[in-house]
This record gives structure tokens, C-alpha cells and sequence, in this order.
């Protein structure tokens, strides 16, 4: 799987219920540069309960402008989460084919922890 296999996948709890979609990934460098960089490792999903849409860099805390878009991309993304990668159950193929627009689904474990997205 690839990092771009996860955006825009559904999202559901343990119960079954969706939760929202994919919209970004983070990443943390881990250790000693090799040769130009860390290796990378995957931290998280970003959730949006709302949208498919990523935010485009305006998760940002300190990012407040343009004015107008700013504004709209916080208020379109709220209820957004980060849910850290060991809190994901699997990643599977839905089996009966009652969502045939994705090829993947992100279950998450039972007691997963929500945290806030924004950087």
C-alpha cells in the first residue's frame, strides 16, 4: 500500500458506523538523518466527518489569511480529528460490495482517541 491509497477512504468505528473520510496523513521523522533525511513514519489519519476534501494547508493554528478562505476551510472542516495510526483496527476491502465507490475502508479499534488535527 502507498500513502496515497488512504485519502479519500471511508472511515468507520468498531460498530460499523462511518465516521467520516481520509482527508490528510501525518508523518514524524524518526532518528539520525541517513542521507539526506529521517526516515519517515506514518503518525496518523486526519478524519473529516464533513468533506473529502483536504485543507490545503490551513490547519495551520497561525494561518489566517486570505480572509474569506481561511475562514471557510475551518468552518468546512470542523469536527475533524487525528486518530493515531496504532488506534487503526485494519484496512480492508469491503466484502460485499455495498460500497463500490472505494476500494478500501479504514476500521478503527473500539476505545480509539480523537485528537485535535490542527498544527
Amino acid at each position: 500500500m502507498i500513502a496515497s491509497d488512504l485519502l479519500d477512504v471511508p472511515v468507520h468505528d468498531a460498530a460499523g458506523a462511518h465516521l467520516g473520510w481520509v482527508v490528510d496523513l501525518r508523518f514524524v521523522l524518526d532518528g539520525t538523518p541517513d542521507t539526506h533525511l529521517a526516515r519517515a513514519r506514518l503518525h496518523g489519519l486526519v478524519v473529516s466527518p464533513r468533506t473529502r476534501t483536504s485543507f490545503m494547508g490551513f490547519e495551520r493554528s497561525s494561518v489566517r489569511h486570505p480572509w474569506p478562505i481561511a475562514p471557510l476551510l475551518r468552518w468546512r472542516h470542523r469536527g475533524t480529528f487525528l486518530v493515531h495510526w496504532p488506534d487503526v483496527a485494519r484496512v480492508q476491502a469491503p466484502q460485499d460490495g455495498t460500497m463500490p465507490e472505494r476500494d478500501a475502508v479504514v476500521v478503527l479499534r473500539s476505545g480509539y482517541t480523537c485528537y485535535e488535527p490542527a498544527l
